[in-house]
């Protein structure tokens, strides 16, 4: 792909996921806003556009040994999303919010913003609860049904959502919220850095929230920028 200013930032990082990279250095969204070119969120963050793409070009991408996601049947992908990103959040959140327990109750007079980013975390926990659950139980089925009526001429989904682009939609407008919350969080905690009094529990806490937020990235990611926009084209063929 050729890079310039009006390149979209989601299909700059469908071409590696090590892309990803140089957009956290420069705390650019390429998950949640992905549908935006160079030129407008390099505007944003007041770097040049030439500055940007340099620091890609320049990047020592390895082999990356992810699948080529975008080639993806979108089965599959609904697959790899669920067990490589829904399974992860309902495994690592409750250790994550264990780690913060034990920080608060050690450095929680020191360091009251821990406090702020305990909530923010079980809030966004709650919320993905109930996100993760309308994604496996009506989306995921839907676009799999997609999918499959594709391969014959004359079969045509019916759903009560009307059409897949309405659920999609209101899963895009979540993927904003926890965005924002994890915005929050890593300002609260500057970018997940542990203070000079921290102990190791304190770091791991940061390091897995920091895993946490990366993790979301690319779950979002797979799906506002790869999944979503291939269900609603599919289902218009």
């Amino acid at each position: 792909m050729e890079l310039n200013k009006n390149t979209i930032v989601g299909d700059i990082v469908k071409i590696n996921y090590q892309i990803a990279d140089v957009f956290n250095n420069h705390n650019i969204d390429f998950c949640c806003n992905g549908n935006r070119s160079l030129e407008v969120v390099c505007a944003e963050k007041n770097i040049s556009t030439d500055q940007i793409i340099d620091e890609i070009q320049a990047l020592d991408i390895k082999k990356d040994n992810d699948l080529d996601f975008d080639s993806l049947d979108l089965s599959f992908l609904i697959d790899y999303i669920y067990n490589a990103h829904h399974q992860y959040v309902r495994r690592e959140g409750p250790k994550i919010v264990s780690y913060l327990d034990k920080t608060i109750d050690v450095h929680g007079n020191n360091h009251p913003e821990l406090f702020q980013v305990r909530t923010l975390f079980i809030d966004s926990l709650e919320a993905l609860s109930s996100h993760l659950g309308k994604e496996e139980q009506i989306l995921f089925p839907y676009i799999k049904d997609i999918e499959e009526a594709s391969k014959i001429s004359d079969r045509v989904v019916e759903h009560h959502c009307g059409t897949v682009s309405n659920p999609i939609r209101q899963m895009m407008t979540e993927h904003d919220i926890e965005g924002e919350r994890f915005r929050q969080i890593s300002k609260l905690t500057n970018n997940y850095a542990m203070p000079e009094d921290g102990c190791n529990t304190y770091k791991l806490a940061m390091d897995r929230l920091k895993d946490f937020e990366e993790n979301l990235h690319k779950h979002i990611h797979l799906e506002n920028n790869i999944l979503f926009p291939k269900a609603i084209a599919q289902e218009k063929v």
